[in-house]
């Protein structure tokens, strides 16, 4: 793997203990040290290593008793100063020899594992207090785990000896122990890595090495590439060595083995069986849609179930409209593939493609969207129509050559989403009465304005639903056609054979429109189109990409329209954009100090209350889950009006807005945190702290 990619994720040499380079410091201890009658314990320092301390790795010792069986003690000897490095001679010894001539007075001090992840920094992964297998009963690690008592243990021992099974399955079918508890002590039994799969990222590459009936048989499943050669693998039983022997011969990777539930396992394998399946599964309805409505539909599963290839690009699919990406980025890192998902506004890493499957994903991607697989020197765009697991799903498909080879990126466009109404797009009231006012008059141009991705066209199609109504006809033009809504003639841009924005808004204006909806102004010829439709009595909707409402003035005069149409025409100009929510599970509360508020571009004299992300299973870690709308709203006065003729700067029509009742972008964000809604440092990610 290359030295880009595992930068990308948490370094499993580290989390795994991969043999290799050696590690950047000693392994932490427990170190036995003698001290004099007289000497105070504080005087002890809890970092110090004595020269001859005895060290014990400190999870052995957990339970806080010491194991019946002999373990090796590490009895570490600090090199003389001067040395050229500060490696240390390891000696093992036996433990009761090395606690004998030890007084009554001695005490364990224990020195922290600085290596174990603090809650916010939970992988998914658990360390044994050792590696290598112990010579404990399972039973015997059972109890020092505390996961049942010795009387329960004694009991399942005898039971087992009546009905010839294992006490581990006796304690399991009495609900002593769960399945999750049974495999965490099985890994600590060999001394191997536990895994929760519900936290663990899973590499979706790495799990596409072996068939679904392979992991189904062994109850065992790649997750992750350790390095080049190594692949881990999580099972349920870490002593099938014919499990790992077959998959060592299937996938040509040295495994190493993992240690995770038989039910997660199983749910990894039926998850992995689903996105497998969730495309293709309507393939013939699609095609048979795809017939009636002259669309172009494509099955992604249609070549052999056993395609690598198909199989990796099919779930990398489906995972994104099942996690809700918005766009999906394959970049080329060294010989690899990285894959990431825009989830939230926030890029996310997700897999990692290794090299023999890296061309074929990009190659897979440009069949599908119909574009020249022989060129990989330039830039190419399409388009595909899919059905993912029932639902028509559309992706934009563009290629990017660079110095490490061709990458793509995918825009997921979900036509099955909800519109959301426009009283859930989180604008506050007097907010919202103001754009539904623009939005019921007869005539006027009202827009969206903000940068890609910020949810312009959700709100537009928000002010859609509340005039879709039998008495008024409503037609669009869009590129592309994002929802698809009843009521409505929407009408798809084709710049191949000449449709484009300006050319539909031409034929629109003919086509007896009573709400016209633009959906973007790209060009001087759309915007004056636009313009002269407003004034001619028809109500048109459209966005613009400017970072705040005054600027769309003086956008609309320097791309040409003259300032007594644009003040004529404009009746209400929103900003927007999106931040991310607080998951509401874990978020807790804090106090942001005005230091910072200041810092974050608020005038703040005093402590504020609010929440800050925590991180959970349920928002992946992350903190936040789901995004609400941040908004400013400009409604066009007479005074603004008169300051769009003499031309003058976005700045100075800001200023006038805001003593005329428009709240700015950064101020909705600071009440939405007030609310406990956002964070702070969301709202300075978006907005800034200008």
């Amino acid at each position: 793997m290359s030295d880009a990619s595992q930068q990308a994720g948490p370094d499993l040499h580290v989390i795994f203990g991969i043999d290799g380079e050696p590690a950047a410091g000693p392994e932490p201890v427990i170190s036995v040290e003698r001290r004099a009658e007289d000497e105070e314990p504080e005087a002890l320092d809890a970092g110090s290593e004595m020269a001859g301390g005895i060290g014990l790795d400190p999870q052995v010792t957990d339970s806080g008793q010491l194991p019946d069986t002999d373990v090796e003690v590490q009895v570490e000897y600090a090199r003389e100063a001067g040395l050229e490095d500060d490696t240390r001679e390891m000696h093992t010894v036996d433990l009761d020899q090395a606690l004998e001539p030890l007084p009554a007075e001695s005490e364990l001090q224990v020195v922290p594992d600085a290596a174990e992840p603090t809650p916010e920094e939970y992988t998914g992964v658990t360390r044994p207090s050792r590696r290598g297998s112990s010579p404990r009963f399972l039973t015997d690690v059972i109890v020092d785990m505390g996961l049942a008592s010795r009387g329960q243990v004694d009991d399942a021992l005898e039971t087992s000896r009546m009905s010839g099974t294992t006490p581990e399955r006796v304690l399991l079918e009495h609900g002593v122990i769960t399945q999750d508890g049974l495999a965490r002590a099985l890994a600590e039994r060999y001394g191997l890595d536990h895994l929760d799969l519900g936290v663990f990222s899973v590499d979706m590459g790495a799990a596409n090495l072996v068939t679904t009936a392979i992991a189904k048989r062994y109850q065992a499943v790649p997750v992750a590439f350790a390095d080049k050669r190594t692949l881990l693998v999580a099972m349920a039983d870490p002593s099938n060595v014919l499990a790992v022997d077959d998959i060592a011969i299937m996938t040509g990777y040295e495994i190493r083995v993992a240690v995770a539930p038989p039910d997660d396992i199983a749910g990894l394998v039926s998850r992995l069986d689903r996105l497998e399946d969730a495309v293709g599964d309507t393939v013939q309805n699609a095609e048979d849609e795809s017939e009636e409505e002259g669309g172009e539909v494509v099955a992604l599963h249609d070549t052999s179930d056993d395609a690598p290839v198909i199989k990796l690009v099919n779930q990398i699919v489906a995972q994104a409209v099942e996690r809700g990406a918005s766009d999906v980025h394959l970049a080329p890192e060294g010989r690899e593939l990285r894959v990431r998902f825009r989830i939230d506004g926030v890029l996310q890493d997700i897999t990692t493609v290794p090299r023999k499957l890296a061309a074929g994903v990009i190659s897979r991607i440009k069949i599908m969207a119909e574009l020249n697989i022989a060129e990989r020197r330039l830039p190419q765009d399409g388009r595909v129509g899919l059905v993912v697991d029932g639902r028509h799903v559309d992706l934009r498909v563009v290629t990017m050559p660079s110095v490490h080879g061709e990458g793509a990126v995918m825009r997921v466009l979900d036509k099955a989403s909800v519109v959301v109404a426009l009283d859930k797009l989180g604008m506050a009231d007097d907010e919202r009465e103001r754009f539904e006012h623009a939005c019921r008059e007869t005539h006027g141009a009202v827009l969206v304005t903000g940068p890609t991705g910020s949810g312009k066209s959700t709100t537009l199609y928000a002010a859609l639903q509340l005039l879709n109504t039998p008495e008024k006809n409503i037609i669009t033009v869009e590129d592309p056609v994002e929802y698809e809504m009843s009521g409505l003639t929407q009408v798809q841009v084709a710049a191949k054979v000449g449709l484009t924005f300006a050319a539909g808004l031409r034929a629109m204006v003919r086509a007896d429109p009573d709400v016209i909806m633009v959906g973007e102004i790209r060009d001087r010829e759309t915007a004056q189109i636009a313009v002269e439709s407003a004034l001619t009595g028809h109500l048109v909707l459209s966005t613009l990409h400017t970072n705040d409402a005054p600027s769309a003035i003086t956008r609309l005069i320097e791309m040409g329209v003259e300032p007594f149409l644009v003040a004529s025409s404009l009746s209400c100009v929103v900003a927007q954009r999106l931040a991310r929510m607080l998951c509401p599970h874990c978020k807790r509360r804090a106090i942001i100090p005005a230091k910072v508020l200041r810092e974050s571009g608020y005038k703040a004299r005093v402590d504020l209350e609010a929440y800050e992300p925590a991180g959970c299973r349920r928002c992946g870690g992350s903190g936040y889950r789901g995004r609400l709308g941040l908004y400013e709203v400009m409604d066009m006065t007479p005074e603004i009006q008169a300051m769009a003729l003499e031309r003058r700067p976005a700045e100075i029509v800001r200023d006038l807005a805001v003593e005329q009742g428009m709240r700015r972008l950064r101020d909705d964000g600071l009440e939405k945190v007030r609310q406990g809604r956002t964070s702070i440092a969301e709202i300075a990610r978006v907005i800034g702290s200008s």
